[in-house]
């Protein structure tokens, strides 16, 4: 009789993937780099299980926005106080932190859940062409399309 494969944490293998994001839209980057984290591209994804990879992505300044959503994109925050909300809009955050503009992108695609932000732990992402995890032996991954 055949079972079902459920994985579980002793039997996934774990990749390191390296992704450099100069030219690259943002949107799309950001849905295909979720979907490794949560190890839907694998034969033995498990929606419960965390058995995605780890994902480095480098040149998160030169990533690009269509339209207008360098300048009608807005992200909020607040901080608890009265009349404490800010506002930064896309364009502004690229310049002044491209890093945390991709990890707003990516972990909004992930569940919110405990097992989204195990998930998101295993995304690196750096601004400029070198990041220090070469021990990994990161591949580099070609995205599709």
């Amino acid at each position: 009789m055949r079972q079902t494969f459920m994985a579980n944490e002793s039997n996934i293998e774990r990749k390191w993937y390296v992704i450099d994001a100069a030219g690259q839209t943002l949107g799309r980057l950001s849905s295909e780099v979720a979907s490794i984290l949560r190890g839907k591209h694998k034969a033995t994804y498990t929606p419960h299980v965390d058995s995605g990879d780890y994902v480095i992505i480098i040149n998160a300044g030169q990533i690009e926005m269509t339209g207008k959503k360098a300048s009608d994109k807005v992200y909020y925050r607040h901080s608890n106080y009265p009349g404490g909300i800010k506002s930064i809009t896309a364009g502004e955050l690229r310049e002044k932190n491209p890093e945390r503009l991709l990890e707003i992108s990516i972990k909004g695609m992930l569940p919110s859940s405990r097992l989204g932000e195990k998930q998101g732990k295993k995304l690196f992402v750096y601004g400029g062409a070198e990041h220090p995890h070469a021990a990994q032996q990161p591949e580099n991954y070609e995205l599709r399309g």
